[in-house]
């Protein structure tokens, strides 16, 4: 069994990239045991609780218009590269995403991160939901089996915020400045989003080394 573990934030769009790209790799080595934990990073700590228009956003975080659109065209056509399908027209807001990060916390309690991680990433960049929304969070919470009025109650408390701003913190102390962070074994750093065939070599070495163990 080998572990990575993943710094990331579901409003990232290399997160997303880097993860498709790390599921085709493990859905090309099913023999491979990987078992993947998912930790909290806030690209926008500072973000308003309601978020903020999303071109403003973009174009106060690139230093203008131009800069948006050339920083956002490359991401667009490595999405389009990797097979992802993205609707970054349809994404108007950029949200907060304590509440989200709160709710992958949750699911990782029951063995359901990946599926949680999964519906965030789709319903922020194909749907343009706001997924800082309560109701949006309960829909993905129940949509994977997670007991949704469970979570709303949740939500609608400070359960685990705290816990997770202190993880974001602890990332950053450690070296981390951008997402998505990759620590394969609890040794080997990866950062970004990887190329499969970099993902489809590495899990055949750690196929190998498992085996001679």
């Amino acid at each position: 069994m080998t572990k990575i573990d993943i710094i990331s934030d579901p409003i990232c769009p290399w997160c997303y990239i880097g993860k498709t790209r790390l599921d085709r790799a493990l859905e090309a080595n099913p023999e491979t045991n990987v078992v993947i934990e998912w930790h909290p990073f806030q690209l926008n700590p500072d973000m308003p609780s309601d978020g903020m228009d999303r071109r403003e956003y973009l174009e106060t975080k690139f230093g203008g218009k131009e800069g948006a659109i050339r920083v956002y065209s490359q991401i667009e056509q490595t999405a389009i590269e990797t097979g992802l399908d993205i609707n970054f027209a349809g994404i108007k807001r950029t949200p907060n995403t304590i509440n989200a990060h709160r709710l992958i916390h949750w699911a990782g309690i029951e063995g359901k991160q990946n599926a949680v991680v999964d519906r965030l990433f789709k319903a922020y960049f194909k749907e343009g939901r706001d997924i800082s929304d309560v109701s949006v969070l309960v829909r993905i919470a129940s949509g994977v089996g997670m007991d949704g009025e469970a979570v709303r109650t949740l939500l609608a408390s400070d359960a685990d915020a705290e816990d997770i701003r202190n993880r974001d913190k602890h990332a950053r102390q450690r070296g981390v400045t951008g997402v998505p962070c990759f620590i394969v074994a609890d040794t080997y750093v990866v950062n970004g989003a990887q190329p499969i065939e970099m993902w489809d070599q590495a899990i055949k070495e750690i196929s190998d080394k498992n085996k001679s163990h």
